[in-house]
């Protein structure tokens, strides 16, 4: 650790008595704590135990230390970085092959379920593909787009052939490798290491020149991890170079991170070892009684229920001293295959790690990959296809059952029937309503609420001048808003009000007569939404529920089909079909629905699956968005709703959504959509933590992808519903938009959008007779649809029913003073 200057005796008496005393300790007082020495040393050492004990007590566990028996798979020692302490990684010409063969990887794994292990430890460098033309070639002929690919194949055979629980550490990962490796690991990890950026960019720096070792990248896995619900273990890597106050910061991003997603399964704290041959191979080893002070402040920053590990094969046989500085956890340990990262430390033998434990007072007991805490609560942390070869292999307690002896098992869905629960909530929700206002796991599924408020950004200060050098431009040339050059002038009608507002709103109707004419379309459409069964967490969402949950309902194919065949012996021309990411359905069920459909009612436009649930699908499946879409399209799916949208903006939306897809990937399932000749409307919902130049932002990524692709039909702005919503709940989101903000936001909207997207759309269901009225008067020329169902926005509290007949329809266009004409999906009249 670098000298940071010996703390004072003051200053560390009142970080311990704060850390004693049960009290939050901050990152300077952390910083005081790591150089502990002496009597001090034991006192934080009992403090940081007893805080374990008491964690253990709460997981009805005491005295236990764990363990997995793993094996360890090297799928490939290639990496396009350049760390200067490791010896996994290497070159082409030291190795036989660039990756392990499937055969190989599974004779290991073999060996391991005979000699009773139960998990397979993939490790691997960062796609090395993209540095060693010798690990493209060996992709390639084989078949494997990238490393990922064959990681997702190779824990496939493991799970089918032998039975062993895959977990997963090939390095940095987006949101959507995420996804698609979900289904095949239990559990996976990545070692955040420090939170020192200057490690990474200071030439001479242990990971200069590795671009996967960038703290803020990591950061994002680690975060991503928690989106997308993967159980997940990191750590910090002491002794490279890093101050106290960075070894702190690490930790407290840890603990930031597992507060808001609650998926940091396990935390470890690992000395820094020297290898020969290394550029940091003078460097001191990191000292084990440093490495203890960290095992301590880590267990008093991220409390009592977190799992701290320390590697048993690189503390000299320490042991009792990392039992007394507070882990509850050994790691994995093999009884086959070496620790390929520190091949010259051996894993000490079970028997040994027993006994050991026994002599400072624990019981050593084997868990699985995946920690009993998310094996008991199994939905929404595993998959539907790991199911049985987890339960295969799990006591009651979500330990492993050491009895158990792994054997392979088909990795497929789950053949039970799918439907049932409150089917008929789309009809009661407007007479019985909902069973609460609130989900029963409301406390931990949106993540910590204090984190998650700590994360909302503040509007920046506004006190517009150019409100009439805006109502001039947009007179002008309205689209020009959407430049750069004139953000303060948009900016500035986004905050219009009064007499200005009201210029705005005529302007824009000006412009909407001119594209569109008098006319007011609108669809005869009924949305079905299949199912509410949702474990991903957005906070905004009402509609999502649990399994179990009272209001919790599936419906089946035949089912969808049928309330299709009603809506088109109502003089339905469309089904909109959306639903929560339910980890049962089938990932065969999508297009099912819409052959169903087709079949039942060939006449009938498909529009259906938001961009996260087409990006959930494909990853489901395997197979890439471009694929997953053209299977969609060729059974019969017509446009898609660009849902799922709400603010394009990753800052606003990691607060709002917690786990859906990131901006950029929305922009990417629209585009592919659009270029496969299917197209979509766009979206944005406003009103709960964004504010004005978001919503221009978000309007500029609408109009950019139109530029490239064209294939936008509308656009339709909604208004946050906050009554039931879990953010608005938990005190962080406003009321909804103003009716000043929606005047302008619909009213911006036309003007913004002019000449590449003809048709703004307002809601009925979220604005209400009078605001739909206002809405046509400032720039809307379309209604939306009868949907003859709506359960989305009366399960959040909307108030404006879920259906209205065309004859209403017609009445609410009439009192606008224009007429009503029917139209198609896209457009057109009918």
């Amino acid at each position: 650790m670098v000298d940071a200057g010996k703390p004072t005796e003051a200053s560390m008496r009142r970080a311990l008595r704060r850390a004693a005393d049960g009290k939050a300790v901050d990152l300077d007082e952390a910083a005081v704590l790591l150089q502990a020495q002496g009597e001090t040393f034991d006192e934080l050492l009992a403090v940081a135990a007893a805080l374990r004990d008491a964690g253990l007590r709460e997981a009805g566990r005491p005295g236990v230390v764990t363990y997995s028996r793993k094996v360890f798979i090297p799928l490939t020692r290639l990496c396009r970085d350049r760390c200067h302490y490791c010896t996994f990684a290497t070159v082409p010409h030291r190795l036989p092959a660039a990756f392990l063969e499937r055969d190989e990887v599974l004779a290991i794994a073999r060996e391991g379920a005979r000699q009773g292990c139960k998990e397979a430890l993939f490790t691997l460098g960062d796609r090395p593909e993209d540095r060693w033309p010798a690990a493209r070639r060996w992709l390639d002929e084989r078949g494997y787009d990238s490393t990922l690919d064959y990681v997702r194949a190779c824990a496939i055979a493991v799970l089918e052939e032998t039975g062993l629980l895959p977990h997963l550490n090939p390095g940095v990962l987006t949101w959507a490798d995420l996804q698609r490796l979900k289904p095949v690991a239990p559990s996976m990890g990545m070692m955040l290491e420090t939170t020192a950026t200057r490690l990474w960019s200071e030439p001479g720096g242990p990971h200069f020149g590795s671009p996967d070792k960038e703290p803020a990248v990591r950061l994002r896995v680690l975060d991503d991890a928690g989106r997308v619900g993967v159980p997940f273990t990191t750590g910090v890597l002491i002794g490279i170079g890093e101050t106290p106050a960075e070894r702190a910061d690490a930790l407290f991003a840890i603990r930031r991170s597992a507060r808001t997603y609650g998926h940091v399964q396990e935390v470890i704290v690992q000395n820094f070892c020297a290898k020969p041959d290394t550029a940091m191979r003078g460097m001191p080893d990191a000292e084990l009684r440093e490495l203890a002070a960290a095992v301590a402040v880590a267990r008093i920053i991220l409390g009592p229920r977190a799992r701290l590990q320390a590697p048993p094969n690189l503390i000299d046989a320490e042991y009792d001293l990392l039992l007394r500085a507070g882990i509850d956890d050994w790691g994995g340990v093999s009884p086959v295959t070496p620790d390929h990262v520190n091949p010259e430390r051996p894993w000490p033998q079970i028997d040994l790690l027993r006994r050991m434990s026994e002599r400072s007072g624990f019981r050593l007991r084997e868990r699985l990959t995946i920690y009993p805490e998310y094996v008991r609560r199994g939905e929404g942390w595993l998959d539907p296809r790991l199911a049985a070869h987890v339960a295969a292999l799990a006591g009651s307690d979500g330990l492993a059952d050491e009895s158990a002896a792994p054997v392979g098992r088909p990795w497929q869905e789950p053949d039970d029937a799918y439907g049932g629960g409150r089917t008929d909530l789309f009809a009661t929700i407007d007479t019985r309503g909902r069973t609460g206002d609130r989900r029963g796991d409301f406390d931990s599924v949106y993540g910590d609420w204090d984190e998650v408020a700590a994360q909302v950004g503040q509007a920046p200060d506004s006190s517009p001048s150019d409100v009439l050098a805006g109502l001039r431009l947009a007179a002008e040339n309205p689209a020009a808003l959407l430049e750069p050059r004139h953000e303060d002038k948009a900016l500035a009608l986004f905050h219009a009000d009064g007499s200005a507002l009201d210029e705005l709103a005529r302007l824009a109707d000006d412009v909407r007569r001119d594209v569109n004419g008098d006319d007011i379309t609108y669809v005869v459409n009924r949305n079905i939404n299949f199912s509410n069964v949702c474990y991903v967490g957005c906070r905004f969402c009402a509609f999502a529920q649990r399994e179990r949950d009272a209001d919790a309902y599936r419906l089946s194919v035949e089912q969808v089909a049928d309330r299709a065949q009603e809506a088109w012996r109502d003089g339905a021309s469309e089904v909109c079909m959306q639903g929560g990411i339910d980890p049962k359905m089938p990932v065969t069920a999508y297009a099912d629905l819409v052959r169903a459909v087709k079949s039942r009612v060939p006449g009938m436009h498909v529009h259906a699956f938001s961009p996260m649930e087409i990006v959930t699908g494909a990853a489901k499946a395997g197979v890439s968005i471009g694929d997953w879409l053209a299977e969609l399209r060729d059974a019969g799916l017509d446009t898609i709703p660009g849902t799922a949208a709400e603010i394009l903006d990753d800052d606003v939306r990691w607060v709002l959504t917690k786990g859906k897809l990131p901006a950029a990937t929305w922009v990417e399932v629209v585009s592919t959509a659009h270029r496969l000749g299917i197209r979509s409307s766009s979206t944005m919902m406003y009103g709960h933590v964004d504010h004005p130049r978001q919503w221009l932002a978000h309007l500029r990524v609408l109009a950019g992808v139109q530029d490239q692709t064209g294939g936008f039909t509308e656009f339709v702005a909604l208004p946050f519903v906050h009554t039931n919503a879990p953010i608005y709940l938990a005190g962080i989101a406003r009321p909804g938009p103003t009716w000043r903000e929606n005047r302008a936001v619909h009213a911006m909207a036309r003007l913004l959008l002019h000449g590449r997207i003809d048709n703004i759309q307002c809601s009925w269901v979220k604005l209400g007779d009078d605001g739909t009225r206002a809405m046509l008067d400032g720039g809307c020329n379309d209604l939306g649809g009868t949907l003859m169902e709506e359960t989305i926005s009366r399960m959040a509290g909307s108030e404006h029913g879920s259906a209205r007949t065309v004859a209403q329809l017609k009445e609410l266009a009439a009192t606008a003073g224009r007429p009503a004409v029917e139209r198609t999906t896209v457009y057109a009249r009918r």
